[in-house]
């Protein structure tokens, strides 16, 4: 499987974009993407394809326009040029779901972890009793055990972004934007938080995409490693990462694993010291 693993990195072509399973149409099209802040040219006429029912994870040099990738995609920040589809229609026709990175800020404190689950329903005019159902659908396939009844501030940071992702999920999105989720929980819960959304993905097929600043977590998560070159970013590889899911453990020390990690760190190296 090494031996399958490395000639997919070396035969696969590093600066194009990917195309949908069995080559058909992607989810997230991307042609011409332009972005300056200050005068600064952070991305000029890139293209990229985001497969349908896929997990990509973003990963590149520090200040490469990771979040600001996504950001643009989610509608959050305009771009100055370019086209964005997703399966052919706008963003406006799309229902999609954003973890931010910083949970404390995205939750509104003065509501109940079940209020600001269901709170997106209640900006799309769906009624009480539809809401609740809905809200406790989710918790009860999910297997949450936290009490919803409580506020965000009395609950750890785990529990906290556990009910943010609650939040992006309640609306059945089909793209789920996620911006370093984990980046500010302790590596137990980062190693928790990573298994509850491996299994919320291989659950709903939902496409993924991730903002990661973790190798080994951007590759453990991903179908897909966006690597990203120093700005003006490009495309400077796009492996395919065919690990069975589930993943476990035993997956970060797997010989494949590690030498798709080290095919991803090489890259990244290279391009930190272009």
């Amino acid at each position: 499987m090494v031996a399958t693993t490395l000639q997919l990195l070396e035969t696969a072509p590093p600066a194009s974009p990917s195309p949908g399973p069995g080559g058909g149409r992607p989810h997230i099209t991307i042609r011409g993407l332009c972005k300056q802040f200050q005068g600064v040219t952070i991305y000029d006429k890139f293209d990229l394809d985001v497969p349908r029912g896929k997990f990509v994870s973003v990963f590149g040099p520090n200040g490469c326009g990771k979040s600001t990738l996504i950001n643009m995609i989610a509608g959050l920040i305009p771009s100055d040029a370019g086209e964005i589809l997703f399966d052919g229609k706008t963003l406006a026709q799309t229902k999609i779901g954003y973890v931010f990175q910083n949970y404390r800020e995205a939750l509104f404190p003065w509501l109940s972890a079940f209020a600001n689950i269901e709170y997106p329903l209640k900006l799309m005019g769906v009624g009480k009793a539809e809401r609740r159902e809905k809200v406790q659908a989710l918790v009860d396939h999910m297997g949450v055990k936290i009490d919803l009844v409580r506020y965000p501030y009395e609950m750890s940071g785990g529990q906290q972004q556990l009910v943010s992702i609650m939040r992006a999920l309640v609306v059945d999105p089909e793209v789920l934007f996620l911006d370093e989720p984990f980046s500010a929980l302790d590596y137990e819960m980062n190693l928790f938080m990573r298994e509850q959304l491996q299994r919320i993905f291989v659950e709903t097929g939902t496409t993924m995409v991730l903002v990661s600043h973790d190798l080994e977590e951007a590759v453990y998560l991903a179908d897909h490693v966006l690597l990203l070159s120093r700005r003006p970013a490009r495309i400077a590889d796009y492996p395919l990462i065919p690990l069975a899911r589930p993943r476990n453990d035993q997956t970060m020390s797997d010989p494949d694993f590690v030498a798709l990690k080290g095919h991803c760190l090489e890259i990244f190296q290279r391009e930190v010291r272009r």
